[in-house]
């Protein structure tokens, strides 16, 4: 999963802020509940003092006792967890839950108010009490006053409560898995439009469209048209700066034309130490206008992303093209294209590479050339191989290290140097190495767009 993604974070923050808050909830609530457990507890307490003090009297010894029975079976079962007790300064009663334990009441000043305490109880327990202290007529017709305790053991209590806090995390675990798939779902919706945008973008970067359609939300369709402005105004620059490099390729060809002529005419005057000169600048300054013209434009055809190349027909185009050379020496021509690979970029551009390689490598082989053209996810590999000298390791680093093609390798002229220029254009490299066939390999490494 990708750490950046801006859903990826949207949802981890969501779900941290619902953990959070369901676990303060769930805290609040089992704080409530309890109380709640407590209190019912205490008002059950209450009516069982009611009870006992309907039924109490006192016999003639001065005894304290029911007139019949508690109905609560845990009444009669030894440390059964539900208990009574009524004293006076002299006697006191039990429940048989009891046993042989007497509860110690603390002193307090209640009078005849109910009060709620916490009482140690048999077998170490902890009781939660509910006191209150009567006044039953004796069989002498006086008044004497009588202290009555019903208690609850609070480990029942505490069951009762944990069984609660299990249910309520099971259903506050339940709401929050809910509300963080529905947090995801509602996230993934809301940047709905933002991948559309991606996928808009993605087309534009290869070739298949030059503006960004489709319907967007108000808040985000002020970005979608100023990137479309933005588009629309590099498309204009740079066919403008198309137009003014075929202005400056047109203005540069006259002189260099109406310049060989003058050194035809100086070399049918016999004048060949004035006609030599012109014509070599001439033909120098004619490569150098063919270089940065590529190069100018590979750099639009890049930056413009029309789209991309089938390779394979061009490069059949400029085999037959060669074959059909003087001095072609009967080569073998050996072409291994992918059936899908294509040149993310113009198909002059493309010409232009693999005319370049081609011909150099015609130039060198003995009698063999290769191309192989693969294709990947992320890159296309045109591959040019002949069986011929090659190059020395020390050469091909100097080459590696920007040093310029025209001064390394005498007779390869512009066209390779031209050849690096249009890779670069498209971010792309050459790479040279030995080729198994023994002379050189040269590799045009460009890559496809994302």
């Amino acid at each position: 999963m990708n750490t950046r993604s801006l859903s990826f974070r949207l949802s981890c923050a969501a779900a941290i802020a619902i953990a959070i808050a369901l676990a303060l909830a769930a805290f609040g609530l089992r704080t409530i509940f309890n109380q709640e457990i407590e209190r019912r507890a205490a008002a059950e307490l209450g009516q069982i003092l009611v009870s006992l003090a309907a039924q109490v009297k006192i016999d003639a010894s001065g005894m304290p006792a029911l007139e019949a029975p508690m109905s609560d079976p845990r009444f009669d079962k030894p440390y059964g967890g539900l208990y009574w007790q009524i004293a006076n300064e002299e006697n006191r009663a039990r429940s048989r839950s009891l046993w042989d334990f007497s509860l110690t009441i603390p002193e307090a000043q209640h009078g005849d108010a109910r009060w709620t305490t916490d009482l140690a109880g048999p077998d170490r327990a902890k009781l939660l009490a509910v006191v209150q202290t009567i006044a039953v007529t004796t069989p002498a017709g006086t008044d004497a006053p009588l202290q009555i305790v019903a208690a609850l053991d609070r480990s029942d209590l505490a069951a009762s409560q944990q069984y609660l806090f299990r249910l309520l995390v099971l259903s506050l675990g339940a709401l929050g898995l809910i509300l963080i798939i529905a947090m995801s779902i509602f996230i993934r919706l809301a940047l709905r439009p933002f991948d559309e945008l991606g996928r808009g973008l993605r087309r534009i970067h290869a070739g298949s469209s030059r503006v960004l359609d489709g319907r967007f939300p108000d808040e985000v369709q002020p970005v979608v048209s100023d990137l479309n402005r933005l588009i629309a105004f590099q498309d204009a620059a740079l066919e403008r700066a198309k137009t003014h490099a075929a202005d400056l390729a047109h203005g540069l060809k006259t002189p260099l034309a109406i310049l060989g002529a003058v050194a035809r005419q100086a070399r049918h005057d016999d004048r060949k130490e004035i006609a030599d000169p012109i014509d070599e600048q001439t033909l120098l300054m004619s490569k150098q206008v063919d270089r940065v013209l590529a190069r100018a434009r590979a750099g639009v055809s890049a930056a413009l992303s029309r789209g991309a190349s089938p390779v394979a027909p061009v490069a059949d185009k400029i085999v037959r093209a060669l074959r059909r050379l003087p001095d072609d020496r009967g080569l073998q021509w050996d072409c291994d294209i992918a059936a899908s690979a294509s040149f993310p970029g113009d198909d002059g551009d493309l010409t232009e590479i693999l005319a370049n390689l081609l011909d150099n490598a015609r130039k060198w082989a003995a009698t063999r050339v290769r191309l192989t053209v693969t294709q990947s996810e992320n890159k296309t590999v045109l591959r040019v191989e002949d069986d011929g000298p090659g190059l020395q390791s020390d050469q091909m680093q100097g080459i590696g290290r920007g040093q310029r093609w025209d001064e390394t390798l005498p007779g390869t002229g512009f066209g390779l140097a031209i050849t690096r220029d249009l890779a670069e254009a498209y971010r792309g490299r050459i790479e040279l190495e030995r080729s198994p066939l023994g002379g050189l390999s040269v590799a045009v490494i460009v890559p496809r767009p994302s």
